[in-house]
């Protein structure tokens, strides 16, 4: 015999033991008891994403929901100042004149006339104040009247140092008085013949005259139309007679 015969005669021989049937019922119902197990599990594992989720959304909210201003005192109620609290007021270069004084030294035209026709002036006059004893004269710009007398607008002096050091001096104006427009002026103690400055990066040049009194005073203003205030002059120079420089 051979051994496929042996292989075809044992295949064809019964069983020694029987084998009992599958119980199907059994099998079905361990299969809905996996089936709902893995169901529960994903129930529960979908719960707690939710629940995750919810958390992080609303984490998200209240990280993006601004802090809550903090709080600022209330500022103190405010309050006039006292009057002891107020600085000292500055010394005034420039005070209101007497109606009437008398010249010193020539009498400089500036051109310019008020709405009467009258002729505005500037010119030097003696000063005498015991605060001041450096301090012998100042400028004045007034008005001429027709009976030769001056109606004085404005007046300017050194307050500083003495009044023919070497240097610019009294240098003021620019405001409107009475209706007309003082131009800037001011005095030179240095023999300058010619003074010059810049208005906003604009070369300006004054009209210079010599004080009669001391040639070594040079008298000077500015055309109103070229500098409306001595705040804009940036700075003041001087020249002499050779045309050298005599200030910095």
């Amino acid at each position: 015999m051979t051994d496929l015969e042996t292989l075809r005669s044992a295949l064809r021989e019964p069983p020694a033991e029987g084998f009992a049937e599958p119980d199907l019922g059994a099998i079905m119902t361990k299969g809905r008891r996996i089936r709902r197990r893995r169901r529960l599990a994903t129930g529960a594992g979908g719960v707690a994403a939710t629940v995750v989720t919810v958390l992080v959304i609303v984490g998200a909210v209240a990280l993006k929901k601004p802090p809550p201003p903090a709080q600022q005192p209330l500022p103190p109620a405010a309050s006039a100042p006292s009057s002891s609290a107020l600085p000292p007021a500055p010394q005034p270069t420039i005070t209101k004149a007497p109606s009437t004084s008398v010249p010193l030294g020539n009498i400089i035209s500036l051109e310019t006339k008020s709405e009467g026709g009258r002729e505005m002036v500037l010119y030097a006059s003696a000063l005498d104040e015991p605060d001041l004893p450096g301090v012998e004269f100042g400028l004045r710009v007034a008005y001429r009247n027709d009976d030769g007398s001056y109606d004085d607008l404005m007046i300017s002096n050194e307050y500083k140092k003495s009044d023919r050091s070497f240097g610019f001096h009294a240098v003021d104006g620019g405001d409107v008085i009475r209706g007309t427009f003082v131009p800037v002026f001011g005095y030179f103690a240095g023999s300058a013949t010619r003074i010059t400055s810049t208005v906003r990066g604009k070369p300006v040049e004054a009209k210079v005259v010599p004080w009669s009194e001391d040639p070594t005073v040079s008298i000077f203003w500015f055309d109103g139309s070229q500098v409306e205030s001595a705040g804009v002059l940036t700075p003041l120079v001087a020249y002499d007679a050779r045309g050298q420089r005599l200030t910095k």
